[in-house]
């Protein structure tokens, strides 16, 4: 009877654990998708409770799941407040805590996100590998269904790149994938944004009729117009414009009236924007200005309504083109002030992008040394129980000691040679730093003074030589300006140099950077390499004519190399000399006791060959 009764109570409180558990789950899980519907429903209040509710569970369970949770309402709150840096901030923490669960799913989500936003600030090539990432993770799981827009997106980022092949594949990538889903799981809306995207990537291109193909191809779904209103606009808008840009003029205004009714009865006031820039652009064409600039002012209404930028600058520029006089004025000085305010914010946001990446990835380092010390202390203690069982070896041992000591002794004496002489560099580099902080305070401060006296004089031709020479003072401050790897790191320095002078009409590509572990390499040699491979696009842009250039980054036992090949129009290196920016380059390296070798031929492009020694020691320059 009594081992009858503790079954009984065992099975009880068994029962009890499991509903206890069940309920857990269905609280947690039900917080988690109020969460996700406060943020689809843009009701910012009530997601902000939801994550303090969320943050209190955990502190009560510590369930990683909902930390992570905890971090990702935090982003999508600061996503509705337009503060994309701390959103960008704590997507990274929601994802390091992801794939601390091994949670692949969690992790890919987040990084596709990630690489939305970064796209979203033109930080195209920190997109790409974000989204190189996602796919390490989504696809072992086969998660199609996030595939499909991870693949989506990739194709996005590479058609702003100019890489439109690569845009492509991708594309029929993520419209092969969907296809390959059960039918309840496979999204319509899917295929008719991919649909869309190839259509748009060929009508970049000029390629209207190929681009109508898919348009059209998009608009034959079954029901369209009313299951899915928002994709029939954007197709029968973008059919509008190739056909208006072929010259088929007949049902385009028919057309863009239809997606302006369908999007006002929809409310999307974000797109509205640009079908009312559309209709600008079509009645300004015929020559119906008042018109135009009715559809203008409409555009730049919802565009401030709707915080979009992009449809701003567009529409500020129709309205200083459609309007005259002071108002014109106001319209074309609004337009200049938010561009290089936009310009600016997306240079900020792409340095505070690498940043965080930097210092996330500092951290995972740092536990990776504090891992590989722990195994090291591990080895210590088994090398000194093997001492003791071959105690008779103890004499060899010594005079290998010996003779490791004498080597080490050289080998110590030639390092301390090399570090005196990167400390002579690096007085040199604070030099020219102190050097250019003068120029831009002081002189070129002086100068903008002046100029202002000279244009209230009416001396506007001297104001105007006055203002080129301030000029060439503060890109001589800028040259000569050093370059910190504190904040930023040397590989996402680089990437933002590449980004920087990235165009569709002149292609970087790097190789090598991502192989290496550079906080090992001194910062002298980084801001070597750094200000190298400036100076070698900035030739190449400025005089080589080239439309393609290759970078390569090695690093061996003895020594760093640099090798940039461009495909530019090259020079007889018998009778051409360097330039200042070479000759000071050259002798950078020459402090460093580099080697510099120039190989080209005229029409045959130009290779640069730059090799600086880890220890201190190589052969002389060349130029040939």
């Amino acid at each position: 009877m009594k081992i009858f009764l503790c079954i009984l109570l065992f099975y009880s409180s068994f029962l009890l654990v499991s509903q206890e558990n069940k309920d857990y789950f269905s609280k947690r899980d039900s917080l988690i998708e109020a969460g996700r519907q406060a943020y689809f429903g843009n009701k910012l209040p009530l997601l902000k409770k939801i994550t303090i509710q969320v943050d209190s569970l955990y502190k009560k369970t510590n369930d990683s799941i909902l930390l992570a949770k905890y971090y990702h309402f935090k982003a999508l709150e600061s996503k509705l407040t337009y503060t994309n840096d701390s959103a960008f901030y704590y997507y990274h923490l929601s994802k390091d805590i992801s794939k601390k669960i091994k949670d692949s799913l969690a992790v890919g989500r987040r990084l596709l996100s990630m690489a939305i936003m970064q796209r979203d600030a033109k930080d195209y090539l920190g997109s790409e590998i974000s989204s190189i990432e996602a796919l390490s993770y989504l696809e072992p799981i086969r998660s199609n269904q996030y595939l499909v827009s991870q693949y989506n997106v990739l194709g996005l980022t590479s058609s702003e790149l100019g890489k439109n092949i690569e845009a492509e594949n991708y594309y029929n990538k993520s419209l092969t994938i969907n296809s390959s889903l059960p039918k309840s799981e496979r999204r319509t809306s899917d295929f008719l944004y991919i649909i869309n995207n190839l259509g748009l990537l060929y009508q970049k291109q000029k390629q209207h009729k190929k681009a109508i193909l898919y348009f059209k191809k998009g608009l034959l779904q079954d029901s369209i117009q009313e299951k899915f209103p928002t994709q029939y606009a954007l197709l029968l808008e973008n059919l509008a414009a190739s056909n208006y840009l072929l010259g088929k003029k007949e049902n385009v205004i028919l057309q863009y009236n239809e997606v302006l009714h369908i999007r006002e009865k929809l409310k999307n006031y974000n797109e509205l924007s640009i079908t009312h820039i559309n209709l600008s652009e079509y009645y300004k064409d015929l020559k119906q200005y008042q018109k135009a600039l009715f559809h203008s002012n409409e555009a730049l209404k919802y565009a401030k309504q709707t915080h979009n930028n992009k449809y701003l600058l567009e529409a500020l520029d129709n309205l200083s083109k459609l309007t005259k006089g002071e108002q014109s004025k106001q319209y074309l000085n609004e337009y200049i002030i938010l561009n290089d305010s936009l310009f600016q914010n997306e240079r900020k946001l792409k340095n505070q992008f690498a940043k965080i990446r930097y210092e996330t990835g500092k951290k995972e380092k740092e536990n990776t040394v504090l891992k590989t010390e722990n195994q090291q202390k591990q080895a210590e203690i088994l090398y000194h129980k093997q001492q003791k069982t071959i105690g008779w070896l103890a004499a060899a041992i010594g005079l290998l000691l010996f003779g490791f000591s004498v080597m080490f002794y050289f080998q110590r004496r030639k390092k301390l040679l090399y570090q005196a002489q990167l400390q002579q560099v690096q007085v040199r580099e604070h030099e020219r730093k102190q050097i250019a902080k003068s120029l831009h305070d002081e002189v070129a401060g002086d100068l903008r003074l002046l100029h202002r006296k000279l244009e209230k004089s009416n001396l506007l031709e001297e104001a105007q030589k006055l203002d080129a020479v301030k000029e060439n003072v503060r890109n001589l401050s800028h040259q000569l300006s050093s370059v910190s790897f504190n904040k930023v790191s040397f590989k996402n320095q680089i990437i933002n140099l590449v980004s920087d002078y990235f165009e569709p009409d002149f292609k970087i590509k790097l190789n090598g950077l991502q192989n290496y572990n550079w906080t090992t390499v001194d910062n002298s040699i980084k801001r070597l390499l750094y200000l190298s491979t400036r100076e070698s696009i900035q030739n190449c842009k400025k005089y080589a004519k080239a439309s393609k250039i290759i970078i390569n980054f090695s690093v061996h036992k003895k020594y760093v190399h640099l090798n940039i090949i461009d495909d530019g129009i090259g020079f007889d290196t018998n009778i051409s000399k360097k330039g200042i920016g070479l000759q000071n380059l050259q002798e950078r390296i020459e402090e460093l006791n580099g080697t510099l070798t120039i190989n080209s031929e005229v029409g045959k492009g130009t290779q640069t060959d730059i090799q600086i020694p880890l220890n201190g020691w190589t052969n002389k320059n060349t130029f040939s």
